[in-house]
């Protein structure tokens, strides 16, 4: 079975691992062309429903 040869410091540690964790980001966002909210890119506005120009989720009305 292998073993390390010796301890590897925090530093070293941190190091290797910033090569990937620098690249994480959050989702890129967007403006809806429908109904101008803020929606992540690629999903169907939750608001209105609509996804380049279309509507792919039907939406009750709001009743006051």
């Amino acid at each position: 079975m292998a073993t390390p040869k010796s301890r590897v410091s925090h530093a070293r540690t941190h190091l290797r691992k910033s090569q990937w964790l620098g690249e994480l980001s959050a989702p890129s966002l967007t403006k809806c062309s429908n109904c101008g909210e803020v929606i992540r890119n690629y999903c169907a506005c939750p608001s209105c429903g609509y996804y380049r120009g279309r509507q792919v989720i039907k939406k009750i009305a709001s009743e006051a």
